[in-house]
């Protein structure tokens, strides 16, 4: 099966100069909702229409899977489909998919191929209670379908119909060609409707069949932001009903955003307005605080992300504890039993088994082993205007408050460093380090005054 992806629309509605079909649906283009849908077919081949802003469509989804065609002149969606016709292959049926309709199942898809078979040609069609806007399908007295009449050309009679066109079509592709070619643009719009085509394809001898999809979601399309916005609520209640389905515990279904692939093991629960991005993975009994963001991550089974923590491109060992208002950047990676705390940043760096920074530090560019503390205020000097360099802190050792580790440095086993450290040269295990400095107590010191203004 050849699988054609009309994406030439400018979108004027958008009010925006992204093109529409990359406008972003839970975090990816609409246009690329549909080209995962049409890889899940299985095509031999995949065609995108492209037309204004193509070079931005090509650049966003371009693949080796994916060939495309130019409409250079946005004449109607017969016309668009004629510019696809030389890369597809004649001897298989061709289905028709609309880059702005980003949420049609497979199942549905399917559905309507096994009707039309090799010869027929198929038409997704739904029942609407409003169908005010949308083509309607014209059946004859024996129910068979006749011809499609968009609403600015219906009479009223053919405007009471409410089974309408979704546009999403199979037809034969050998005679293709021919049936595109006798398209007139002689209508309310001066285009050329591939609507058209279905009445030259009963003349040709071909049947014309129907099927309808699950959810009336599935047709729809995106031409304004309203109803883009629309459509994502749509997408995350059918993804949070799916989590729930599967055993998560959501503690508000409609306040949870997935933009990417969210997979959780049992009895994970999520609190309100928590953000998902890329491939997220949660263990058995993980509990996620409420307005967490947690992109491209691993997150191990019993750890406890509190409110507020960011998470992006980092891997978190078993019962851990993060946040609240932790950030793990990329390449952060914590052993099992690791507590990161408020206002802590872990950066590119590897935490070892139950170590522990628990307030206001920076931890980038190092090796902590396992059993360290690192105490409130301590930041790796990790860069030194040009480059960045690596701590190293071993097994055990308890680093006290406000110090500074200046990489590259090592800090040995077992070693105390004391609060209001500079660490900038190895530090030998077992040992304690400090800076040899003195308080002083000044009698009679008079605290200053403001003065006051005359």
């Amino acid at each position: 099966m050849n699988i054609v992806i009309l994406a030439a629309g400018m979108g004027k509605r958008m009010h925006s100069v992204l093109p529409k079909v990359l406008h972003p649906l839970a975090g990816k283009p609409l246009l690329s909702h549909v080209i995962d849908t049409a890889r899940k077919l299985a095509p031999t081949r995949l065609v995108v229409v492209t037309g204004h802003g193509g070079e931005a469509v090509r650049e966003a989804v371009g693949a080796p899977d994916v060939q495309f065609a130019t409409q250079a002149q946005q004449l109607g969606t017969g016309h668009a489909l004629a510019q696809a016709l030389p890369l597809l292959d004649t001897s298989v049926p061709t289905l028709v998919l609309y880059g702005d309709v980003p949420l049609t199942r497979v199942s549905t898809l399917e559905r309507l191929t096994a009707a039309a078979g090799a010869n027929q040609y198929g038409i997704l069609t739904v029942t609407l209670d409003d169908p005010t806007g949308y083509g309607r399908i014209v059946r004859d007295a024996a129910g068979h379908v006749r011809r499609i009449v968009e609403q600015k050309d219906a009479n009223e009679a053919e405007r009471q119909i409410a089974e309408i066109n979704t546009g999403i079509i199979v037809t034969p592709t050998a005679p293709l060609a021919g049936w595109l070619a006798a398209l007139k643009n002689d209508n309310a719009q001066g285009e050329y409707y591939l609507t058209d085509v279905v009445e030259t394809a009963i003349a040709a001898g071909h049947a014309v069949v129907t099927a309808q999809p699950d959810a009336e979601w599935e047709t729809l399309g995106v031409n304004s932001k309203p109803q883009l916005a629309e459509l994502e609520r749509v997408h995350q209640r059918n993804v949070a009903e799916a989590l729930l389905v599967a055993g998560a515990t959501l503690a508000d279904p409609a306040r949870i955003d997935v933009r990417g692939t969210l997979i959780c093991g049992r009895d994970v629960f999520i609190d309100v307005n928590c953000v998902f991005e890329g491939d997220v993975t949660l263990g058995d009994n993980v509990s996620i605080g409420p307005n967490c963001v947690i992109r491209s991550a691993q997150i191990g089974a019993g750890t406890r992300v509190d409110a507020y923590t960011h998470i992006e491109s980092a891997t978190v060992g078993a019962n851990a504890v993060l946040g609240p208002y932790a950030r793990l950047r990329p390449g952060a990676a914590l052993a099992n039993e690791v507590h990161v705390g408020n206002f802590v940043e872990v950066k590119n760096a590897n935490i070892g088994l139950g170590s522990k920074a628990n307030h206001l530090s920076y931890v980038g560019d190092a090796d902590i082993g396992a059993g360290v503390n690192i105490g409130a205020g301590t930041i790796t000097c990790n860069y030194d205007g040009a480059n960045k360099h690596r701590t190293i802190i071993e097994d055990n050792v308890f680093v006290g408050s406000d110090t500074q580790l200046v990489a590259p440095v090592r800090v040995g086993r077992n070693v105390t460093i004391a609060a209001g450290t500079t660490v900038w040269k190895d530090v030998p295990e077992d040992t304690l380090a400090l800076n040899e400095k003195r308080q002083l107590a000044k009698t009679g010191y008079v605290r200053p005054v403001k003065k006051k203004k005359s």
